[in-house]
C-alpha cells in the first residue's frame, strides 16, 4: 500500500471521528439549552427528555473512543496526527462530562418545581448557561478551524461564569441565613449553579485541547478564575 493511500486513508478515519466530535457537541450544546429552559420554566417533561437525551451521548464518546482506538492501532500516526487523535479523545471525554452536568441538573427540576423561585436566581443561573453554551460552541469551532486565538477567548471567558457563580453562591448563603425554612431550596439551587460552573471549567479544557492541537503545548499559566466565594476552596 502507497503512503499516499495510507494517509488518504488516515485522513478519511480522522474525518469520520471528527464528524462523530460535532455531532456529539451539537447534542451537548442542545442539552445544555434544554435543560437550563425546563429549570426556568419549571417543566418536568422538557427536564426528563434531557435526562433521557444523555444516552445517546454516552454512546458517542463510546463510538469515538472506539474509533479512535482502531485508528491508533491500525496508523499508528505521529507528531501532529496523533496530537489531532489524542485531543479528540480529551475533547470526548469532556463533552461527555459536560453532557452528565446538564442531566444531573434535569433531575433536579422536578423537586425545584415544586418551590417558589428565589427572585432572580432562575435568570442568574439561564445566563449562567447561556455563557457556557456560546462558549461551547466557540471551543468547537476553534476545534474545527484549528484557530488558537479564538480558543483562548474561550478560556478567559471562563472568568464570567465563575464570577456569576460566586454571586450566586453568596446569594444562596444569606438566604439560608435568613430563614432556614430556604435551606433544602437553597441547597438545590447551588448544587445547579455549581454543576453550570463546572460545565465551564471542562468547556475551558476543552479549548486548552485545541490550544495544544494547533501550538503543540499546553497554556503555561493557570486558566483564569473569578474571585473564590466565601467557603469555597
Amino acid at each position: 500500500m502507497s503512503e499516499q493511500h495510507i494517509a488518504s486513508a488516515f485522513d478519511r478515519d480522522l474525518e469520520t471521528i471528527q464528524g462523530l466530535i460535532m455531532r456529539m457537541g451539537g447534542l451537548v450544546e442542545h442539552a445544555i439549552h434544554q435543560a437550563a429552559k425546563a429549570l426556568e420554566e419549571r417543566d418536568e417533561e422538557l427536564a426528563e427528555q434531557v435526562r433521557l437525551g444523555d444516552k445517546a451521548i454516552d454512546e458517542l464518546e463510546e463510538q469515538i473512543n472506539e474509533e479512535a482506538a482502531r485508528l491508533l492501532a491500525l496508523r499508528a500516526p505521529m507528531g501532529l496526527d496523533l496530537r489531532v487523535v489524542l485531543s479528540v479523545l480529551k475533547i470526548a471525554a469532556n463533552l461527555e462530562r459536560v453532557g452528565d452536568y446538564a442531566k444531573n441538573i434535569a433531575k433536579r427540576t422536578p423537586v425545584l418545581a415544586q418551590h417558589d423561585p428565589i427572585n432572580g436566581s432562575g435568570a442568574a443561573l439561564r445566563r449562567m448557561a447561556r455563557e457556557v453554551e456560546a462558549m461551547l460552541k466557540d471551543a468547537l469551532d476553534a476545534y474545527i478551524q484549528r484557530d488558537d486565538t479564538l480558543a483562548e477567548e474561550v478560556r478567559q471567558r471562563d472568568r464570567d461564569v465563575d464570577q456569576i457563580y460566586n454571586g450566586l453562591f453568596r446569594e444562596f448563603l444569606t438566604y439560608m441565613m435568613e430563614d432556614q425554612h430556604n435551606i433544602t431550596l437553597c441547597m438545590h439551587m447551588h448544587f445547579i449553579a455549581k454543576n453550570i460552573e463546572r460545565m465551564g471549567d471542562h468547556v475551558t479544557s476543552i479549548s486548552e485541547q485545541v490550544i495544544y492541537l494547533v501550538t503543540g503545548s499546553t497554556p503555561d499559566e493557570s486558566r483564569p478564575k473569578g474571585d473564590p466565594a466565601p467557603y469555597e476552596t
